[in-house]
């Protein structure tokens, strides 16, 4: 199944839009890299304000997708954990790594540039979330808190696992490894021995569906880019160390 579709946009950058049977007044998107004003590592469409970009550039960028939302998206100081906040009534840069909204055109917002993002709705198009999961979010739990947020039965919601490092280039220690298994045996099957001794090639994205899966969320699409080896198309912080961000946001009209 294809995870997402390329949308070109009236000012000629691109996004993808998750391929998911949401309702028709979910309205969702994930940013690539082309497209903005930024330059040198953070070519060109980089939406961090925390990453070294010229802060005029970052602004630009931001106004950019602006003219795709009907107000400014929440955007959070990520910091990988597992708060969760409420996109209707929290400041802008809150310490959070999730948001859910039960109220129209309020935007959840995550950034990433290898970690997981991923965006939920529910059946009925009366709630939406975004979740930042690297792997020490992940295995934290928020994935669960976002869920448990938006206080929807799991078995009524829609997950969209965004672009983020895959399979075949996310290397970790043994430490990352040991720490999944001690909460689900399963997650075993989630790691395979890199060619490097001692280290491992984690799937986030199996991890995540296994998380999801566990707390009830069935409906799960997606997952199936890779940051690190699409070059021209994403940033990649494990790739290219200073870079910029996308950002994957979600609302309902």
């Amino acid at each position: 199944m294809v995870s997402a579709k390329s949308s070109m946009s009236k000012n000629d950058f691109e996004f993808i839009t998750p391929d998911w049977p949401a309702p028709r007044n979910i309205k969702a998107l994930s940013t690539i890299r082309s497209g903005g004003v930024s330059t040198g590592p953070y070519a060109t469409l980089n939406l961090g304000d925390h990453v070294g970009d010229n802060p005029q550039a970052v602004a630009a960028n931001r106004a950019l997708i602006g003219q795709h939302a009907p107000m400014e998206p929440l955007w959070l100081t990520q910091v990988h954990g597992k708060t969760v906040v409420n996109a209707a009534c929290t400041c802008p840069h809150a310490e959070a790594d999730a948001a859910f909204t039960r109220m129209a055109y309020r935007i959840c917002a995550i950034m990433t540039a290898d970690c997981l993002p991923v965006l939920f709705c529910d059946i009925h198009g009366t709630a939406v979330g975004a979740a930042h999961a690297g792997w020490r979010g992940l295995n934290a739990g928020v994935l669960e808190a976002t869920v448990k947020a938006m206080q929807t039965p799991p078995g009524e919601i829609l997950a969209w696992l965004g672009p983020a490092i895959g399979p075949n280039a996310f290397e970790v220690g043994p430490e990352v490894r040991a720490a999944f298994v001690a909460q689900d045996h399963a997650a075993e099957s989630a790691f395979r021995p890199s060619a490097n001794d001692g280290k491992w090639l984690a799937n986030l994205y199996q991890l995540a569906r296994q998380r999801l899966s566990a707390c009830g969320v069935t409906q799960i699409y997606g997952g199936d880019r890779c940051t690190f080896t699409e070059h021209e198309t994403f940033f990649s912080y494990r790739r290219d160390g200073v870079t910029g961000r996308m950002a994957s946001m979600i609302w309902f009209e």
